[in-house]
C-alpha cells in the first residue's frame, strides 16, 4: 500500500531529523442540546495551534490541542491495503480536568474520533507540514473506572473505524 508523503516531510525524512506526536480530535454531543462539541489533545506539553489535513475534504484545517498529559496513549493503528474493520484504544488522564468535562459533561457515545500524526523538525520544534490522518472512527465505548485507593485511574475510549460502515447491509 502507497501512503501520500507530503514534499517537506520527504525531505524531513530524508535527512533522518524528525520527533513524531500524535494528536487527537473529538466532535461528542452536548447531552442537553444535542449540539457538537469539539476537543483536542496532543502528546505533548502545553497547547499547540496546529494544522491537520482534514481527513473528509483534503483540506488543511487549522485546530488548537491541549496538551500537558492529557492524552496517555493510543494503541497501534495496522496500516492495511484491505476493506478491514480496526479497532482501537485512546487511554486519556482521569485526573486530567478537561477529559473529566469531555467524558462525564457530554456524550461521548458515537462520538467522531481522528487521530493525527504530526512531524516535527527537532532544531526548531516546528512542525514540517500538516498532520496526517492515520485513523477516523467513532467511539464505542467510554467506560470510565474509579480506581482504589493509591491506584492509578484512566478513561480508556474504544473506537472503531469507519470501515466499519462498508459492513452493513441494507435490506432493501
Amino acid at each position: 500500500m502507497t501512503r501520500y508523503v507530503s514534499a517537506e516531510n520527504e525531505e524531513a525524512l530524508r535527512q533522518l531529523r524528525l520527533i513524531s506526536r500524535d494528536f487527537i480530535w473529538f466532535v461528542v454531543r452536548d447531552r442537553d442540546t444535542g449540539a457538537p462539541v469539539t476537543d483536542g489533545y496532543w502528546s505533548d506539553v502545553g497547547s499547540i495551534t496546529a494544522e491537520v489535513i482534514n481527513p473528509d475534504s483534503g483540506a488543511i484545517d487549522t485546530r488548537t490541542f491541549s496538551g500537558a498529559g492529557s492524552l496517555i496513549s493510543i494503541s497501534d493503528i495496522p496500516l492495511v491495503s484491505t476493506i478491514t474493520v480496526q479497532n482501537i484504544t485512546v487511554t486519556l488522564s482521569q485526573v486530567a480536568e478537561r477529559v473529566n468535562s469531555l467524558v462525564r459533561t457530554y456524550d461521548c457515545k458515537q462520538g467522531r474520533v481522528e487521530i493525527y500524526r504530526g512531524l516535527f523538525d527537532p532544531e526548531t520544534r516546528a512542525m514540517v507540514a500538516a498532520a496526517t490522518p492515520r485513523f477516523v472512527g467513532t467511539i464505542d465505548e467510554a467506560p470510565i473506572t474509579t480506581p482504589k485507593e493509591n491506584e492509578t485511574g484512566s478513561v480508556t475510549l474504544l473506537c472503531t473505524s469507519n470501515t466499519q460502515e462498508l459492513t452493513r447491509s441494507n435490506p432493501d
